[in-house]
């Protein structure tokens, strides 16, 4: 693993999913894990997270549709809580999830929907009564 590129990626990866996610994950790293861990980190975080041809805010919102739409609850959670991080709205997350119930399907919309209220309700993030 290049060296440079995985610190890149830990730089990156921080600042979006959180310090507190990425330092519990690479701590309860093994040895059979930890090259999973360092690929992650480099190539997803490092490599192409780290490109400049999309914003972390886009990237973010493509991540969200992407997970609703192959079912990874546990990933969508996680880069909900990155897409508060790089800026991405309520409104914008509602949009994305309409989306979703279009073209991947009502049930997997609905799962992003109530996923989504969890984890700003959890962060905190205003939602405003209909």
């Amino acid at each position: 693993m290049d060296k440079e590129l995985f610190e890149k990626g830990l730089e990156i990866r921080k600042a979006v999913v959180g310090e507190e996610y990425v330092n519990k994950s690479l701590e309860n790293a093994n040895s059979f894990n930890m090259p999973f861990q360092e690929l992650v980190t480099g190539y997803c975080w490092g490599h192409v997270w780290g490109r400049p041809g999309l914003s972390r805010h886009t990237r973010s919102m493509l991540n969200i549709a992407m997970l609703c739409a192959l079912n990874r609850p546990h990933e969508l959670k996680i880069h909900l809580r990155g897409a508060v991080n790089n800026g991405v709205s309520p409104e914008e997350m509602q949009e994305i999830l309409l989306q979703v119930a279009i073209y991947c399907g009502v049930p997997a919309a609905l799962e992003g929907f109530k996923i989504a209220t969890e984890v700003l309700e959890e962060m905190g993030v205003d939602i405003p009564k209909a």
